[in-house]
């Protein structure tokens, strides 16, 4: 499976809106002074950084090497860690584990469950929201049908996101030892404002899907997508994205 690549700076500068929906999560997170807390894929750090003005003591998590160095820049008292959340190490039980958006890139779910499992103490918390079942469905079908156009015949084993239901997600964490509280799967139709917003998307989140095209092929894809998209998902000089998110409280549970 190929990678996405991740510009950090194209990151912050057009898709703020990743983190900036998360501090909606940060209130089931209900973060406490003194608690220690792992912000798992931390992207460039804002929401690490909100959790620490609570008083807890974070620790700000993600794979991808561009995140990290933009993290530590952005907010530099506080610490980060490359490292991938299917197997990841910490040094002492967590009260909770935060994760926003960043839980449908990784295609071994029962890995990441299972590090988190770990990583808590008794009665700890893991705290997330991740793109749900029919997310960007819209686009996702767009570019199939664009790379079937180029002789892809199934495009399919490009795709680089796992979007579950509902019962599929929290069936997970109840065999990986959770107890799920909270869970709902809900629209959240977002707003790109500029006329290339979904070619600047496609290029910031759709990388693994083009990889291997060339530039003149790659040009081509985006302009399908734009046009089958254009009768459904632009008004008013600006595109929307289908967006549907799957948000989750899970405690784990207490040995016997």
């Amino acid at each position: 499976m190929v990678k996405n690549q991740w510009n950090a700076a194209l990151y912050e500068g057009k898709h703020a809106f990743v983190w900036q929906y998360g501090t909606d999560v940060l209130e089931l997170l209900a973060p406490q002074p003194g608690e220690h807390i792992l912000d798992l894929g931390c992207g460039t750090g804002q929401l690490t950084d909100a959790i620490a003005q609570s008083g807890a003591q974070v620790v700000g998590m993600d794979a991808a090497a561009s995140m990290i160095e933009k993290a530590s820049q952005n907010y530099p008292a506080l610490q980060f860690a490359i490292a991938d959340a299917r197997h990841f190490e910490i040094d002492h039980p967590l009260d909770a584990v935060f994760s926003n958006a960043t839980l449908h890139w990784i295609l071994e779910p029962d890995a990441v469950i299972q590090s988190v499992y770990r990583s808590l103490k008794p009665g700890g918390r893991f705290v997330a929201e991740m793109g749900g079942k029919g997310n960007v469905d819209s686009v996702v079908q767009a570019l199939y049908a664009a790379l079937k156009a180029l002789g892809y015949d199934n495009p399919a084993v490009r795709n680089p996101w796992y979007f579950p239901s509902v019962g599929e997600y929290t069936t997970r964490l109840e065999q990986g030892g959770f107890e799920v509280v909270y869970a709902v799967l809900f629209d959240r139709p977002v707003t790109l404002d500029e006329t290339e917003g979904v070619a600047n998307w496609l290029q910031m989140f759709a990388s693994p899907l083009l990889a291997g095209l060339s530039a003149e092929q790659q040009h081509g894809v985006i302009r399908s997508v734009e046009d089958q998209l254009r009768p459904t998902r632009y008004q008013n000089n600006a595109w929307s994205i289908d967006y549907r998110r799957l948000r989750f409280v899970a405690i784990k549970r207490s040995i016997g």
